[in-house]
């Protein structure tokens, strides 16, 4: 006992010698989590096979409806705008004197694009008058000369009568042998005189006569040869107008750049070109897979490349006649053995029907064309029945 007592006052003091610790700070303790239950391998499978089935139905089933119900609306990237472009050129050859025009320049119809010196052309023109003038008293000439012929006609006939009257009486006194030989054969060569003369006028009243158009009382203006003169006179005061150039259409001007007063110009050169602005289609190329239910009048719509908001009206009007191969200068040849069918396109155009869209479209623009057909693919044709989307 005394040992057990010695022991336990040895563990009282080494407890008062060793220094007070703080109490120790309670430590919350999270219940364990129960572990989800584990779905039966079966169901995970099978909710596997349904999802693998369920989205490529629904892509097929998509996709097929798609298709069926497409095809109406025809779209191709393939298209440009297009203009008209004139060749400006002059009718006559000169010098330049006045230009009244600039490069990319908007102007109208009539409006004056240059002159070319008209001097010599107005001297052309008076010596055409003078020409007429001429000509038309030339007429008067030959008017008289025709009168002159039908006098000297009348003339002859008349010495005619009186020579064969002599003729007669000397051939009278003959026979009675009053008159000698000689004064018959004088009279008869006078009488011959008189024929041939009269046989001269009256060809010269027929010369007279063709040299006034077979008609003597032709007009002086309706004569060929005053005709003659006045188309002449006409095409000179033809030329003298054609020495201002006037603007053939609405439109802008284009590669005038070098076109400078004093530059000589010949007749029918190209000087520059002009764009009609009021004469606006589209070329389109679509392929020919697109072009089966593709016709004149249908209604398309167009995105020009420079406006990609705004959308214009237009309609086709025409289908090529042939494809793009078919009229190169160097036709594909297909009769080798290595042939490979390509998909061809056919030019199709289109007019604008926007009125308001001309002015802001320039010639050569890309463009996305899409015609309405009207036209679905819809579903095939099985056992004689129509396609749900025909019409």
């Amino acid at each position: 006992m005394n040992a057990v007592a010695k022991i336990d006052d040895n563990v009282a003091e080494l407890e008062m010698e060793a220094p007070t610790q703080p109490a120790a700070t309670p430590v919350a303790v999270t219940p364990p989590v129960a572990p989800a239950p584990v779905a039966p391998r079966k169901k995970r499978r099978l909710g596997r096979f349904l999802l693998m089935v369920a989205l490529p139905a629904a892509l097929i089933a998509g996709g097929a409806y798609v298709w069926v119900t497409g095809g109406r609306y025809q779209e191709t990237e393939n298209a440009n705008l297009q203009q008209a472009k004139v060749s400006i050129a002059s009718d006559t050859a000169g010098r330049i004197v006045q230009v009244d025009i600039a490069d990319n320049q908007s102007v109208k119809q009539g409006d004056v694009l240059f002159a070319i010196d008209p001097e010599p052309y107005r001297i052309a023109l008076a010596q055409a008058d003078a020409a007429v003038a001429g000509a038309r008293l030339n007429v008067e000439q030959l008017r008289a000369a025709y009168s002159q012929a039908t006098s000297q006609e009348k003339s002859d006939a008349s010495e005619v009568g009186y020579a064969q009257s002599q003729y007669d009486r000397a051939a009278d006194l003959s026979r009675k042998g009053i008159n000698a030989k000689s004064s018959l054969d004088e009279a008869r060569n006078d009488l011959d005189k008189a024929k041939q003369q009269l046989a001269v006028a009256q060809q010269g009243i027929v010369s007279a006569k063709a040299a006034l158009g077979g008609n003597p009382d032709i007009e002086t203006d309706k004569h060929p040869t005053v005709m003659a003169a006045l188309a002449a006179r006409d095409k000179a005061a033809y030329d003298l107008a054609q020495t201002t150039v006037k603007a053939p259409a609405d439109g802008v001007i284009s590669q005038a750049s070098s076109f400078k007063v004093g530059q000589y110009v010949g007749s029918g050169t190209p000087l520059f070109s002009l764009v009609e602005t009021g004469d606006t289609w589209i070329d389109a190329n679509f392929k020919e897979t697109q072009l089966t239910h593709m016709k004149p009048g249908q209604k398309a719509e167009i995105v020009v490349d420079t406006y990609p908001g705004r959308t214009f009206e237009a309609a086709v009007k025409a289908i090529g006649a042939g494809t793009g191969a078919e009229f190169s200068l160097l036709p594909a040849q297909n009769a080798t053995g290595n042939w490979v069918k390509v998909t061809q396109r056919i030019p199709v155009r289109l007019e604008l029907t926007d009125a308001d869209a001309k002015m802001a479209l320039r010639t050569g623009m890309s463009a996305t064309v899409t015609v309405d057909t009207g036209v679905a693919r819809g579903f095939p044709k099985i056992f004689g029945h129509a396609t749900a989307g025909e019409h």
